[in-house]
């Protein structure tokens, strides 16, 4: 038995001694690869991690940065000024800076304090408070605004606006307000065409705070996808979960934003152990669906970096680059090596009457404009080129070309035409158009912000000098801006006295060339400067409230003319600020009970853009007006926003055709379709029709054929002295060459 049982322990000891090793082998092999496996998903889950810590950190700087951007598009403009500090409207401020700051950008809470730093306005979680609630939610900001308060005693502001800074002055911090931990930010109310003159110090202040709740956190899950995103005082705990800490700036702790860990080696982990358990080969198979998953689940995380990188530079309503990709983009250009082949232009666009269409069809009606003019300007750039968005109705093109202008003037040209061209939006049509100003840059100039502030002083040039129009920098243009203060206090001394200002006429005639009236004109001529150009003093008049005072005085000296001359018709300018003032029919008529004028006789003319407005106190005293038999005349008709639309609603005696259609009269040009469709509109809603502008014989002609009822232009008569006029009006039977 014993010799039987020898060779079966043999075996034993030989199947042992060969599985055993192998079993060894294997299992140290399992080990190993399963401590490496585990040792590599460790390090993939560290890295992933290491990689959303950085991105909730650069998620939480970018809106640092966002949240003051999106602010400056209401602090820095005059109306903001005017309706705040001025003159408090809070129903404008509920739609400019306090709902519209909610609806549009998502800001929770907006409060804005006088000079004493006193709460005068506040709107918290979208409902208007109290300003005892504003002054408690204020506490906890109040010594970020009395930082910046001190900065602007110090001149940030002056320095702004005297062009030594790119940058309004303006703080934005992680701060708790009203008890919640918020993205906070102060900036100062300026104008931003320099128009309204503050004391150093005295700006109104604008806060505004997203609050870091829930709702946000969702914003934020959703926008840079991180599942689970949420704020909290105290972390979870969970070993699903992340956390960084988010603190003030003087380091004291405000809350905790946590989010669900994407952990792909941890999963992968889980998905191998089957695997390796199983056997060698296996091992093998799942090695190599590890690389591959490990791959993929890199490169989505490489590709939500990417996306997020991509959405910290790009617009996110148009998908361009914004204005930081700008900056960055035309510093590198500046940095290059100049070629003797190529030049760069930087050019600044600003729609014109854009305002307009967002206000009478909304918000949503604006946003689908700006992309639809960005789709049509991104048409029109080189390959080289850059076209970026701003903010707003803003945007920017870096244009490489060969040597001199043209191409630069041509880009701005086709831009201006495509802009000009009707847009289709929600059935309807809207106009608009853009003001471009050019910066070519000069050899050795390494400054972007310098370049970038030379086109806003020219984009500021188009728009002062008639808008829809490009212009090209030049010194003068800089001199010019230093001296509109100046301007503006001569313009004040001149209207205090009698010798300075004064009015011109320019003749109306009818088809038969016999003399009907006559349109009142300002004319300033200054005791230094000689004739100042209208185009000068009026849109400084209308920035700073000086325009009911001057159109006081042509309202005057053309009652008394018409007062005068009976029978003829004597036609005045009306701005909008003079009609939207509730006392100016009453201004009106007294003016004509002093000088004994015939209502009939007056006629007002208005620009399209006053009835789109839809002010009630506007469109009330036209009605008074016509009730009154005085006329009421459509002036630049063609130019705005479906004018057609407002023919029935507010009817007008007379339209006047714009000079711009008037001057491209001729056989087959198209604006003598354009100029018949409005005639024969005109006509047969038994409305006049005026021709402005009218300087040749051809013009004339077309407008004859086409039945124009009324004439105005150097080709029949300039602007006259009241003598020159009142000697014309003597003999109106004669004809006048």
């Amino acid at each position: 038995m014993a010799s039987a049982r020898a060779p079966v322990m043999r075996n034993w000891q030989v199947m042992a001694g060969l599985f055993v090793p192998v079993i060894v082998s294997l299992l140290a092999i399992g080990v190993l690869a399963l401590g490496f496996v585990m040792w590599s998903a460790q390090g993939v889950d560290e890295r992933a991690l290491e990689r959303q810590m950085a991105l909730a950190r650069h998620v939480i700087a970018r809106q640092l940065q966002n949240i003051p951007h999106d602010q400056e598009s209401v602090t820095l403009w005059d109306d903001a000024v005017l309706n705040t500090k001025l003159s408090l409207n809070t129903t404008w401020v509920d739609d400019n800076l306090g709902l519209w700051m909610r609806d549009y950008f998502g800001h929770d809470d907006v409060i804005i304090l006088d000079h004493r730093n006193q709460p005068v306005y506040a709107m918290l979680e979208g409902e208007r408070a109290s300003l005892d609630e504003a002054s408690r939610a204020f506490v906890d900001v109040a010594p970020i605004a009395a930082e910046l308060r001190l900065s602007i005693m110090s001149g940030a502001v002056d320095d702004y606006l005297n062009g030594r800074v790119s940058r309004a002055p303006r703080i934005a911090e992680l701060a708790t307000m009203n008890g919640v931990p918020s993205l906070v930010s102060i900036a100062p109310l300026i104008s931003d065409t320099g128009a309204i003159v503050q004391g150093r110090g005295s700006e109104y202040l604008h806060i505004v705070a997203v609050r870091l709740d829930t709702d946000y956190a969702h914003r934020l899950a959703v926008e840079y996808q991180m599942p689970g995103a949420r704020f909290t005082q105290r972390p979870s705990g969970d070993p699903e979960y992340a956390a960084i800490a988010l603190s003030d700036t003087r380091g004291r702790f405000l809350t905790f934003f946590e989010w669900e860990r994407s952990s792909p080696g941890q999963a992968l982990f889980y998905q191998t152990i089957p695997a390796i358990a199983g056997a060698f080969l296996v091992a093998i198979l799942i090695a190599f669906f590890l690389v591959n998953q490990l791959w993929r689940k890199s490169r989505d995380l490489e590709a939500g970096r990417a996306d997020a990188e991509h959405r910290a530079a790009h617009d996110a309503l148009t998908g361009l680059p914004n204005r930081v990709s700008f900056e960055q983009a035309l510093a590198r250009t500046l940095t290059q090596r100049p070629s003797r082949d190529r030049r760069t232009t930087v050019l600044m666009l600003d729609l014109d009457r854009f305002k307009q269409v967002n206000d009478t069809l909304g918000h949503r009606a604006g946003d689908d404009l700006i992309r639809a003019v960005a789709q049509r300007l991104g048409q029109l750039i080189g390959p080289s080129d850059m076209l970026a968005r701003l903010g707003g109705d803003e945007f920017a093109i870096i244009h490489h070309h060969p040597p001199g202008l043209t191409g630069p003037l041509e880009l701005a040209q086709r831009s201006i035409d495509a802009i000009g061209k009707p847009f289709d939006i929600f059935g309807s049509e809207a106009f608009v158009g853009v003001s471009v100003g050019l910066a070519p840059v000069e050899a050795g100039e390494i400054d972007a912000h310098e370049l970038t502030r030379k086109a806003d002083i020219a984009l500021y040039e188009a728009k002062a000098s008639g808008r829809n129009r490009a212009v090209v920098f030049e010194e003068s243009m800089n001199e010019f801006l230093q001296n509109r203060k100046t301007i503006e206090g001569e313009l004040r001394e001149a209207l205090r006295r009698t010798d300075q200002l004064s009015i011109a006429f320019q003749p109306l005639f009818d088809a038969h060339r016999k003399i009907v009236g006559a349109e009142a004109l300002s004319r300033w001529h200054h005791p230094h400067r000689g004739q100042v150009s209208p185009a000068h003093f009026i849109p400084v008049a209308e920035a700073t409230g000086l325009i009911e005072q001057l159109g006081a005085l042509v309202l005057q000296r053309a009652c008394e003319m018409g007062a005068k001359w009976p029978g003829y018709t004597i036609a005045v300018n009306i701005s909008p600020a003079q009609l939207r003032n509730p006392d100016f029919p009453s201004t009106v008529f007294g003016m004509l009970r002093e000088t004994g004028m015939r209502p009939a006789d007056l006629e007002l003319e208005i620009t399209e853009g006053i009835l789109l407005e839809e002010v009630s106190d506007a469109a009330e005293a036209l009605r008074i007006f016509r009730a009154a038999g005085i006329k009421i005349a459509l002036d630049d008709f063609g130019t705005g926003y479906s004018s057609l639309n407002y023919l029935k609603r507010y009817p007008v005696d007379r339209i006047k055709i714009d000079r711009s259609f008037v001057s491209q009269l001729a056989p087959g040009n198209v604006s003598v379709a354009i100029v018949q469709a409005m005639v024969t509109l005109a006509h047969a809603l038994k409305i006049e029709v005026t021709a402005e502008g009218v300087e040749t014989e051809g013009q004339r002609s077309v407008l004859l054929d086409l039945g124009c009822n009324v004439y105005q232009g150097y080709l029949l008569s300039p602007p006259i002295a009241p003598p020159a006029l009142e000697q014309l009006l003597s003999r109106p039977q004669i004809r006048v060459a």
